[in-house]
């Protein structure tokens, strides 16, 4: 038992310098698999607008609207994501990106 945890921990700790660009990567995963949502949702509000207005403001729900939640939201995400212990860290992480390719598959994305 203890050579698993051992195992884990330093899997964690390998990871641990990384946490940026994982929480980089899983946002930008959520965002690929739900950003047609997103992107849906607003299209139904604004389907009765003029075309110009329309564009204008799809062009700035992505660049601004999701690179905002990008920059904004994946500091915390590593905040938090560094706040679980190291036992913890590992195994979360690579859970994360299941449970992300299973909701992509299940979404049709893979």
């Amino acid at each position: 038992m203890y050579e698993i945890k051992s195992l884990i921990m330093q899997f964690s700790h390998w990871l641990y310098p990384w946490l940026g660009e994982i929480s980089m990567a899983i946002m930008a995963t959520l965002l690929v698999i739900y950003g047609a949502v997103i992107n849906r949702m607003l299209k139904r509000q604004i389907s009765h607008w003029h075309f110009i207005f329309r564009t204008i403001v799809f062009i700035l729900l992505c660049t601004f609207g999701y690179g905002a939640l990008l920059i904004y939201v994946t500091p915390m995400l590593k905040h938090l994501l560094a706040s679980i212990g190291m036992v913890y860290l590992g195994p979360l992480i690579v859970g994360i990106f299941i449970a992300l390719g299973a909701i992509a598959e299940r979404k049709n994305h893979i």
